[in-house]
């Protein structure tokens, strides 16, 4: 097949529109919820814990950092394999299926069967995550830098937009459970984690079709060891500001990760919101941000990337402190449409903004550091949510605190200069 390079950037940014259908139902605004009715009301247990009762927010957030550790330590071998023996599309097929199969098989879960539920969601958010470091390392070979932010931008927006549908149908299926011959709403969402897991399938054929192959890399050594991994971590080191932007990303997309993966439980525990109400806002963000992120790789284009997502850290600050304070329904859906703008815009250019700084040659090995970064970022933004709610009995101390993670992230960015880095990567590539 004859390679195109506009066929190929539409069926990378197909393939966020594919998956980042995990993404809106399982990881934000269906599975939260449903495992909320999974765990028994006077909390779950753990044989490994004794007597102690898990609440299911913290259950949850235990869970989500359990998935992102494992990722975290192995990103980097996994994106040294890629480079190494050019199996950046292999890789990125079998971390789908991974992810595919996982979110297929929570269809089977039953009221009382929380492990079993939050088992599948560890094993699937490693093949989401996972996957995503060979996808995002294809984007600084399919746009030239000064094309890059437009691109990144662009592929979020289709992932918005696809993630958006497939939530809409899935909340179809829940609202008029009955008039599609399901029983209860239970069987209806278990119904919509098969869609998910297909739509997610379905959609990634273009991209395991169209992307280029990639190359081998040529290295010194041959085997993935504990000193070649230390190694990898002292090249990073040698880029200051490649290695500065990713210790700011990992404090303030902690801060996004853990807003988004616990916004559905603070609604419905703390908020008392019905799953419709709840699933209803996030079908607003996700159409809402598809234009955010356009519009922010455009002022990207006229104000830099790093002044732009400034921008958005400011306003998430300001986002922590109103979800601290609000108590109604609609203060819950005017803060989803201030996240919604922002949102895009903030993981469209941080990875952009990260991939102009990756020397060629590099681009999955590199880019397993931006997925420790932000998986790093889901461990301990979750972890500190889990902890606060678990021992305070409240969501809203653990919503406020998640702003320091904004504050610290924001001073660490100012420190990056980024036409050096830049600078730096066009020299050793």
């Amino acid at each position: 097949m004859t390679y195109s390079l506009k066929r190929a950037r539409r069926s990378w940014c197909l393939y966020d529109w594919a998956n980042s259908a995990f993404a809106t139902v399982i990881l934000a605004a269906v599975l939260p919820v449903y495992f909320v009715s999974l765990v028994p009301g006077d909390g779950a247990t753990i044989w490994l814990f004794g007597a102690h009762k898990f609440s299911a927010t913290s259950l949850w957030g235990y869970s989500v950092s359990l998935s992102m550790l494992v990722l975290a330590f192995t990103a980097p071998a996994l994106g040294m394999l890629a480079d190494r023996k050019g199996w950046h599309k292999r890789l990125l097929l079998l971390f789908c299926i991974i992810g595919c199969s996982a979110t297929v098989l929570l269809a089977l879960t039953t009221p009382g069967g929380y492990l079993w539920a939050a088992a599948l969601f560890i094993i699937g958010n490693i093949g989401f995550a996972g996957g995503n470091i060979f996808y995002n390392s294809y984007l600084p070979l399919l746009a030239p830098a000064d094309e890059v932010d437009r691109l990144s931008a662009r592929g979020f927006a289709y992932g918005y937009l696809g993630g958006g549908l497939l939530l809409a149908l899935v909340f179809l299926l829940i609202l008029k459970y009955e008039s599609f011959g399901f029983a209860d709403i239970s069987s209806a969402i278990r119904c919509g984690f098969i869609l998910t897991g297909f739509w997610w399938l379905l959609f990634s054929i273009p991209a395991f079709r169209n992307l280029p192959r990639t190359n081998p890399g040529t290295y010194k050594t041959s085997s993935v060891s504990l000193k070649n991994y230390l190694e990898q971590f002292r090249q990073l080191l040698k880029y200051r500001d490649l290695s500065l932007f990713l210790l700011a990303f990992l404090c303030y997309n902690d801060g996004i990760q853990t807003v988004i993966s616990v916004s559905a439980i603070f609604a419905r525990e703390e908020l008392r919101l019905g799953q419709g109400t709840i699933i209803g806002c996030f079908l607003m963000i996700q159409f809402l941000a598809m234009p955010g992120a356009v519009l922010f790789g455009r002022l990207a284009e006229k104000i830099g990337a790093a002044r732009a997502i400034m921008l958005c850290l400011g306003i998430f600050i300001l986002v922590c402190g109103f979800a601290y304070r609000m108590t109604e329904a609609f203060e819950f859906w005017l803060l989803g449409g201030v996240i919604a703008i922002i949102l895009g815009g903030s993981q469209a250019l941080s990875r952009s903004l990260f991939a102009s700084m990756i020397p060629q040659g590099k681009n999955a090995e590199f880019f397993g550091f931006f997925t420790i970064s932000s998986r790093f970022a889901a461990i301990f933004g979750p972890l500190l949510f889990a902890l606060i709610a678990d021992f305070t009995g409240s969501s809203r101390n653990s919503i406020l605190a998640l702003g320091i993670f904004f504050v610290v992230g924001g001073i660490l960015l100012l420190l990056v200069d980024v036409p050096r880095g830049r600078e730096l990567a066009t020299k050793e590539s």
